[in-house]
């Protein structure tokens, strides 16, 4: 009797214990999922009116050509407005990735200054994307959340990936994909799972929120997709390979661009005036505007088979010398655009579908330069489908290998060596 009542007494400590423990997880589920909703909605929101926002200067620039020569003032009014919020040496999206891995803080006015002065670079002409603003957007008001709530530094970080996702998800309209990025993009080889579940939602309602506004983002079609066997599978590997040296070209002259601005000019004013006066030139000489602004239309063309064979170049370069500058924006919607015009270029070479080889250069290069294949593959399907499925594993798989260290963000860690099982835990190049 006494070793039954002794045993019962275990059973109900044992039970009391477990139940502690789930109702302090359901305590803590609960809390992510409010909070997770109200990122969604708060930083959805302001997510669809950038949105909203970017569609408005960038219809105004194409219906008045003559706006791209007043990049140099916009350049000056983006520097000023900086200097007069004491925010002269933002880092941007390095910031906000260097938040959630450090206790570096994370300004409010980052939000409203990466909102209106990437507007102005768009309405100018600059060449630049727009998910820069939507992570600073989103990691910023984010971290507002959680210091106005009350939070610990280690919950402010999941509320900075929680803003990350909403504001991506919102612009993009890729749910999937925003909701993993902005946890595998903080430190590569290391998830921080346990924003998963803020993440998602946050993701999914502002991505319906955005359809509610009708603020949807772009989908592609891939008009011939070909048998996935041998010689397909090279070719496309073959494509994948160039397109991760295409993605390290990228981050070099990036990188390049900003320290050779620095050393030449030092005075920030005179470095906008000088990227826009470039930025300018280069406009004449092609002739148009194609490489101006984020460029995202160019990929409907690239599908098409119909893009110039040296637009990828191009577009790099203007993007190299608008945001070397100083003038504001994202790298990663260039990157699509110059992974789907040197995709269309390979396919067009060895006439092998230039639709399914735009797509893979697009993906490939994305991978490349943000060193996310999770974020790649999810974001493939959600921008291309299901159906290309082993060409997109495939391509992600040796661009992720090949493009070695290099990194659109110099904050972002690599945890762990792409070629071995090591611990190296250093930032990208």
């Amino acid at each position: 009797r006494r070793n039954i009542l002794f045993g019962g007494l275990i059973m109900n400590e044992y039970f009391k214990h477990k139940l502690k423990h789930n109702f302090q997880r359901l305590k803590i589920a609960t809390k992510w999922i409010v909070f997770s909703i109200l990122s969604g909605i708060l930083i959805g929101g302001v997510g669809i009116s950038f949105y909203y926002c970017m569609d408005f200067v960038t219809t105004k620039r194409i219906e008045h050509p003559w706006l791209i020569f007043l990049l140099p003032i916009g350049g000056v009014i983006i520097v000023f407005l900086y200097k007069l919020l004491h925010d002269e040496h933002d880092t941007g999206t390095n910031l906000v990735i260097s938040a959630i891995h450090s206790n570096e803080k994370i300004p409010l006015r980052m939000a409203p200054l990466i909102f209106i002065s990437t507007l102005i670079t768009h309405l100018f002409g600059g060449s630049a994307g727009r998910e820069g603003a939507a992570l600073q957007l989103g990691g910023s008001l984010g971290n507002s959340l959680g210091r106005l709530f009350k939070f610990n530094d280690k919950d402010k970080h999941i509320m900075i990936m929680c803003g990350m996702s909403a504001s991506f998800s919102a612009l993009f309209g890729t749910p999937m994909a925003a909701a993993i990025f902005s946890m595998e993009v903080v430190s590569v080889g290391i998830m921080h799972y346990s924003a998963l579940l803020p993440c998602v939602i946050s993701s999914l309602v502002a991505h319906k929120l955005a359809l509610f506004f009708k603020a949807s983002g772009e989908v592609f079609s891939i008009s011939n997709i070909p048998l996935f066997n041998i010689a397909s599978s090279v070719k496309i590997s073959l494509l994948a390979i160039l397109s991760a040296l295409v993605s390290v070209a990228f981050c070099i002259m990036l990188h390049k661009s900003e320290a050779l601005y620095k050393k030449f000019f030092k005075n920030p004013y005179i470095r906008v005036i000088v990227g826009g006066g470039l930025i300018i030139l280069l406009t004449l000489l092609v002739g148009n505007q194609t490489y101006n602004g984020a460029g995202i239309n160019v990929i409907s063309k690239c599908i098409d088979g119909t893009v110039k064979p040296e637009a990828f170049f191009l577009k790099m370069l203007f993007t190299a010398v608008t945001l070397g500058a100083g003038y504001k924006g994202g790298e990663i919607v260039p990157s699509f655009f110059i992974g789907a015009a040197f995709g269309c270029l390979f396919g067009n070479i060895i006439g092998f579908s230039p639709s399914m080889c735009t797509a893979i250069g697009m993906i490939s290069v994305f991978c490349g330069v943000t060193n996310c294949p999770i974020t790649s593959l999810l974001i493939s399907f959600e921008l291309f489908g299901y159906a290309a499925m082993p060409f997109f594993l495939l391509s992600i798989a040796f661009s992720y290998v090949l493009s070695g260290y290099y990194g659109l963000y110099r904050s972002q860690k690599i945890m762990y060596s792409k070629y071995r099982t090591n611990y190296i835990n250093k930032t990208t190049e």
